[in-house]
């Protein structure tokens, strides 16, 4: 029992504020399932090897899948995260995370468009594009195919960046239209420069340093089995994965 992840009072006055609103009868212990469905998704476990102490394993699912289809899971971070106060400057970043046997079986039907999974060098990849802040919080996460470059990607995330200063990614982030882009939005660029640019872009090189954070972050919602590696078929289920886990490591 003691292995086991249990929310505190404090953390469940947090989350509180996000839960669908009850009609008709009262949901199961919201504090038991949603302690079971972390400890799952950290762990990487099937859904029927939950420990007994968080109940029957198909509330643990239902409660998951029905959430996640609902977005509530990503509303909780983004609702969490908009606290963040971040005034000076924001880092963004993207990594690959493996698609697993049963997220890419395309053969069957149910689900079979969209998925955001596409083959890459590495095999079988779903991207994840991330804007943290200057503490390394994630603020924004999108998910796209594996193949998709990073300055495509972020075009996603372009129209939610708050007001700050600056802007920290590495080369991919390289493009003209990406720069100009930013500077419309009064947000200084401090990008590392293309190999290919005829013309060497100038960048802040002790502040390109501070971008070790994001890495770091991304690290750590690696470390949670089920972001590392893809399970779901669904690609806004494997976001609530994504949006638990930084929930859980930086905003609770």
């Amino acid at each position: 029992m003691s292995d086991l992840y249990w929310l505190t009072d404090e953390q469940m006055a947090k989350l509180s504020p996000f839960f669908p609103k009850l009609h008709g009868n009262p949901r199961v212990d919201d504090r038991r399932v949603l302690s079971g469905i972390i400890f799952i998704n950290r762990n990487g476990l099937c859904w029927r090897d939950a420990p007994a102490a968080y109940g029957p394993h198909k509330t643990l699912y239902s409660r998951w899948k029905r959430w996640s289809e609902k977005g509530i899971f990503a509303r909780i971070m983004a609702g969490l995260a908009a606290e963040h106060g971040e005034r000076k400057t924001v880092m963004i970043d993207a990594t690959y995370l493996k698609a697993h046997r049963t997220a890419t079986s395309m053969a069957a039907k149910k689900g079979g468009g969209g998925r955001l999974i596409g083959r890459t060098k590495g095999g079988m990849n779903t991207k994840l594009h991330a804007v943290c802040d200057s503490q390394g919080r994630p603020i924004d996460l999108f998910v796209t195919a594996g193949q998709v470059s990073d300055y495509i990607g972020v075009r996603a995330l372009l129209s939610s960046l708050p007001k700050v200063k600056w802007l920290l990614g590495d080369r991919g982030y390289d493009a003209d239209w990406f720069r100009d882009a930013l500077k419309d939005k009064g947000i200084r660029a401090c990008i590392r420069g293309r190999k290919q640019r005829k013309t060497p872009v100038r960048y802040d090189k002790r502040r390109y340093k501070r971008r070790n954070l994001i890495e770091i972050m991304l690290g750590r919602l690696k470390d949670w089995r089920r972001v590392a590696t893809r399970y779901d078929r669904c690609p806004k289920v494997f976001l609530s994965a994504l949006a638990l886990a930084a929930t859980v490591i930086y905003w609770l």
